[in-house]
This record gives structure tokens, C-alpha cells and sequence, in this order.
């Protein structure tokens, strides 16, 4: 594990949290909200080769999110990880064999080589090295990723924390972990986090191979746990004490910004009780429950904090954008809080000026055919939306 990185844990200056929504392709909105910060931050540091890893402490992310944050983590520009993503997501979509598509819709492989390659030369490793793992010295920020682990049935928040209890080289009995998260190769954790069911087959992940301890757990996108909106989860991290980073709370010694890759409400008008069939609810639940889960965690974060920027929750709970000197509930502010996510129902693409683009086109995770519709989501919403501003007292 990198000095430089437990040294920048341990610096008591005010830290800074990015968390990332997963959502497959429409992970491209959240790219370009993030190259137009990445490109203010630049302009207002006077840094014109700063990356967002040079600001941000810690990165996480869910599925999609994942692979933004751990590239972001390998020191990457927003502008290079647009380029993969451009110019790999027909690739990452590659449909299935028929007989396969039985049981999920694309292929894996090409997401799999393209994780591999792209985060070993961001790392510095030659192309045909051994794959980067979790505990590479050249990751520049905590980095979180959130999985399911399918054979376990729980969600799995892996880090290379370097003080996390299951990355530690000895256990707690003095014997030696063979089985240290930090060894596990990077690329397969993050193409874990995007396993999507029925989208693209689970991963397996051996642990301590080649060792008589040696053991695999399958696993599948992080997006199906409650945390396809991870940022309260790195709260969590960077402030509980069993994960040792304790970073200080207060408005003035830590911001967390939320990105997601858009959001709409799927009403159903119309709808009768006949037409919530098995099949109907396996379709929709799964959403309904992630969307939902999403949400709750970003109020949590708009209570908690003190809130700079976010639409409406609902039209009860509002914004919850308030001064700073006003609280939403009846506890201290324990950080500074951003969300960015914009409204893609038409409404809120006729908002953004974007009257020309079908919404169904900028909804879907796999929508691959309309790569420039979604990129144009994201910038739009970035040039109405972000202020250097909300990110007082940071820069």
C-alpha cells in the first residue's frame, strides 16, 4: 500500500468524498458532469493538468459508478475515461451467444479485457504485466466498490483501505490472512460491481489461490444491493470507528458530491391490480426497490449534511437546500453536501432544452445506440446546474 496514500488518510486537512450511481452506459451522463468539474476546478486552481484524483480523497461507486471510480482512483482525466467509454460501450454491450442469452443478455469478455488493459496502463503496468490489484501503490485516493455477493446474500463495500479489517496480512490471532482483500485484482472487482443480472453473468472471484485455504464467492452488480447510491455508505467509511480512517465531521471538514446517471419517476397510470402478474413484478420490483434506495440514501445525506444543491425529493420533503447556518433536523451538520443527478422524464429534458431527444433513448442502461443523446444530457445539465460555489470552503 502506497505511503503517499495512508499519509494523505492521515492529513488532517478537509477531505473531500465523490460518490458514483451505477446505470451501465448512462454512466456517460455522469463522465461529463464530472469533466465539467474536473475542468472548473482547473480553471479556479489555475491547474491546467489537474485530475480529480489531484482533489477528491475518496472515490466510490456502484456497477458503472465503479469502473468511473476506480479509474478516477488510477489518476485518469475525465477526458481519457470519456474516451473509454465512447469508444468501448458498443464493445461492453456485445450481445450474447442465443443459447447464452437464456440466461443474460451480453457477452462479458470485452467489458473484462478492456478493464484490464485500460486500468493497468492507467497504473503505469506494462500491457501484458500481471493484472493490478486492489492494493496497487499507484491508486492515488481511497477507493470503495460496492458488490453483491451472491453466495453470502449480502452487499460487499471492498476498498483498499489500508486499515479495513479484511486487508490486513495477519489476522486478528497473529496467523497469516492469505485471503487479503488487497491482493484481488482490480479489474474483477470492478467488472463484479457491474454483473448486472440478466445483463451480464455473475463474476466469480477466487480468494487465497493456489493456497489450501483457497475459496470463491460469486458475485453480481452492486447496483442490486441498496447502494446503487453509495455516498452515504463512504460516509460511513470515512467516519465509523471500525474502519479506522476517522475523518472529522463539520461543514468545514468534509464534502461529499453525489453524481448519478439520471433519474425518472415510472409512473404507470391506469394501472389495475390484475396487472401485477409474477412476471410483471419480477420486471419492475428489483428497479422499484434500487430507485427507491437511491433516493432514501440521498435524503439521508440532505438531512445530515447541509445541503448545496439537488432538485426536489418529492414535493413534501423539497430540496432540503438550506443555509448554512439552518439545519434540517435536529442534529449538527456533519458535511457538506452536493447531488448531482438530472431529471430525464421529458419534462426535465424540455428544462435542460433538450426538446429534440426522445427520452426513452437516455433511460436505458444498455442504450448504446444513442452514446452523443446521452453525452448531451450530461453537458446540458452540467452548464445549468454547477457552481464552483458548492464547493465552498474546499478549494
Amino acid at each position: 500500500m502506497s505511503s503517499k496514500l495512508i499519509a494523505r488518510i492521515d492529513s488532517p486537512a478537509p477531505k473531500k468524498i465523490l460518490s458514483c450511481d451505477g446505470g451501465g452506459i448512462l454512466g456517460l451522463i455522469s463522465v461529463e458532469i464530472l469533466a465539467r468539474i474536473e475542468a472548473d476546478l482547473r480553471a479556479k486552481l489555475n491547474k491546467p493538468d489537474l485530475v480529480l484524483a489531484d482533489w477528491f480523497d475518496f472515490v466510490s461507486g456502484t456497477s458503472t459508478g465503479a469502473i468511473i471510480a476506480a479509474c478516477i482512483a488510477a489518476g485518469m482525466s475525465m477526458e481519457r475515461i470519456r474516451e473509454f467509454y465512447v469508444g468501448s460501450g458498443e464493445q461492453m454491450f456485445d450481445k450474447a451467444s442465443l443459447f447464452k442469452r437464456l440466461h443474460y443478455s451480453y457477452n462479458d469478455e470485452p467489458l473484462a479485457q478492456k478493464l484490464r488493459s485500460e486500468l493497468n496502463r492507467a497504473l503505469g503496468h506494462a500491457e501484458n504485466a500481471s493484472p493490478a490489484t486492489l492494493g496497487d501503490e499507484g491508486l492515488r485516493t481511497l477507493l470503495m466498490m460496492v458488490l453483491r455477493n451472491h453466495t453470502s446474500d449480502s452487499p460487499w463495500p471492498v476498498s483498499n483501505n489500508p486499515r479495513a479489517r479484511y486487508n490486513q496480512r495477519t489476522k486478528d490471532d497473529g496467523s497469516p490472512r492469505r485471503d487479503c482483500n488487497l491482493d484481488l485484482p482490480l479489474w474483477q472487482l470492478v467488472r463484479a460491481s457491474t454483473a448486472a443480472p440478466t445483463f451480464f453473468p455473475p463474476e466469480v472471484v477466487t480468494f487465497a489461490p493456489g493456497m489450501p485455504e483457497q475459496y470463491q464467492f460469486v458475485f453480481v452488480d452492486g447496483g442490486v444491493t441498496t447502494y446503487n447510491n453509495s455516498a452515504f455508505l463512504a460516509f460511513q467509511m470515512a467516519t465509523a470507528a471500525p474502519y479506522k480512517v476517522n475523518w472529522a465531521t463539520g461543514t468545514d471538514q468534509l464534502l461529499i458530491v453525489s453524481v448519478g446517471t439520471g433519474n425518472v419517476a415510472k409512473a404507470r397510470p391506469g394501472l389495475e391490480t390484475s396487472d401485477l402478474t409474477l412476471l410483471d413484478n419480477a420486471k419492475n420490483i428489483p428497479s422499484a426497490l434500487m430507485n427507491a434506495a437511491s433516493a432514501g440514501w440521498d435524503m439521508a445525506c440532505r438531512l445530515l449534511g447541509e445541503c448545496r444543491h439537488g432538485a426536489p425529493i418529492d414535493r413534501e420533503i423539497g430540496d432540503m437546500v438550506s443555509p448554512s447556518d439552518t439545519a434540517n433536523w435536529t442534529g449538527n451538520k456533519q458535511f457538506a453536501y452536493v447531488r448531482y443527478d438530472p431529471d430525464v422524464s421529458r419534462a426535465g429534458l424540455d428544462a435542460l432544452g433538450l426538446q429534440d431527444i426522445d427520452p426513452a433513448r437516455v433511460q436505458l442502461m444498455d442504450s448504446v445506440k444513442f452514446i452523443p443523446e446521452i453525452q448531451r444530457v450530461g453537458k446540458a445539465y452540467a452548464d445549468s446546474h454547477l457552481a464552483t460555489e458548492h464547493f465552498r470552503g474546499f478549494i
